[in-house]
């Protein structure tokens, strides 16, 4: 894919919009409990910084009702985020009209400024061009950074393009970077390991990588959902009704395609998903009022046999109710594999999986974590995403004039 990111155009002097993807859980006392997106994106703020650019930042926060919602405000972020930099970051309270454009006309070279939440405007997800306009108007030069909506035709991530020489950031040229070397071009053996509730969330995900990998590794609750369409006993534990018949069609083209399509042997069940619930090991079929909540003992083992040999790894997905600490040991002990693997990229899928890695403090160990949930699994759907498109659109003459 052909695109220019931030290191490819001269920004001294410039103003630069750049959107990012700040949209971090913040507490009722403005206390923000994961800043990972915040501190992903600060090489490309830290970059332009240096540069000397005039750096105005957009985001999104949350899902605003139509309208201003101070509890959806990004004051806080620009509080944090000064602290991060160790350098004022000026927060605008509006990302549009006379508010945004005088908040930001003082700027000086080296300086950065954070306006208000772009969803506080309807215009902004139905991709309206007068919107787009109006934030293009702030700048000489558009830098997307933000892979996790990159996956959406708003106007911030594909409207703006229209108007201002658009480039990658850091952190989404990363992101490309990697999910295409592991799509692309992956040394092999190539493994993927998907978990996740639904069939049917990732049917795309699945068909695309089957005509990838060499070995499939499918654990979490979308288990169930394959180990029924086998004519295994789940007994009481969660399944997909709904991809039940698609699961058949696809244990069928694994079945003749040369890929190993590797479901649990074992499994840990549960009476209930809760945290102080009675748990056994049961074998692959599970009796009637039992749960299945983990991948077993020779689940994990056998995962493990498959990941000794693997020169790349994709992972989305937890292989089990995680977030129980007590049903959270097939996540834990097959991210500890992948940690220690020698001479293999490893890339985790955003969302729930990047969640577990970096919770167990394994996020270091991995060549990719990605920040992007939704996006991710759109990239290994095999699908454009319009973010990434509406970059590599741009002429080079367009760009660099």
């Amino acid at each position: 894919m052909s695109y220019q990111t931030i290191k490819d155009i001269d920004v001294r002097g410039k103003r630069v919009i750049v959107r990012v993807d700040f949209n971090v859980p913040i507490d009722e006392k403005g206390k923000i409990s994961d800043e990972s997106r915040i501190v992903k994106t600060l090489p490309t703020i830290q970059y332009l910084i240096a540069k000397g650019a005039r750096t105005i930042l957009i985001s999104h926060l949350g899902r605003p009702k139509g309208g201003k919602d101070p509890q959806f405000s990004l004051k806080p972020v620009s509080e944090r985020l000064s602290k991060l930099l160790k350098k004022p970051v000026k927060f605008v309270s509006d990302c549009i009209g006379t508010v945004a454009k005088n908040g930001t006309a003082a700027l000086k070279n080296g300086e950065v400024v954070l306006l208000e939440n772009l969803r506080f405007y309807p215009e902004e997800e139905k991709n309206d061009p007068t919107f787009s306009k109006s934030l293009a108007s702030l700048a000489e030069i558009y830098v997307d950074d933000a892979f996790g909506v990159a996956h959406r035709a708003h106007a911030s991530t594909v409207g703006i393009t229209q108007f201002l020489p658009s480039v990658a950031g850091l952190l989404l040229a990363k992101e490309i970077e990697y999910f295409d070397r592991v799509l692309k071009d992956p040394k092999r053996p190539f493994v993927a390991i998907l978990g996740g509730a639904k069939v049917v969330d990732k049917i795309k995900v699945i068909e695309n990588l089957m005509t990838k990998v060499d070995y499939l590794l499918i654990g979490g609750a979308m288990a169930y959902t394959f180990l029924k369409a086998r004519g295994h006993k789940i007994g009481s534990s969660k399944f997909d009704f709904e991809g039940l018949d698609l699961t058949k069609q696809i244990l069928e083209k694994a079945k003749q395609s040369k890929i190993q399509f590797i479901l649990p042997l074992d499994h840990i069940v549960a009476e209930t998903v809760t945290e102080n619930a009675k748990t056994d090991i049961s074998e692959i079929d599970i009796s009637e009022g039992w749960i299945g909540v983990d991948i077993g003992p020779k689940t994990i083992e056998r995962f493990q046999a498959v990941l000794t040999k693997a020169k790349t790894v994709i992972w989305n997905g937890p292989l089990g109710v995680f977030e129980i600490k007590a049903f959270s040991n097939g996540t834990r002990q097959i991210a500890e594999s992948m940690a220690q693997l020698k001479g293999a990229t490893t890339v985790i899928g955003g969302g729930e999986t990047a969640a577990a890695v970096v919770e167990l403090g394994l996020e270091d160990r991995m060549s990719h974590v990605s920040t992007g949930g939704g996006a991710s699994l759109e990239y290994l759907e095999g699908r454009a995403l319009p973010g990434i498109e509406a970059l590599s659109s741009q002429t080079k003459e367009k760009i660099l004039k």
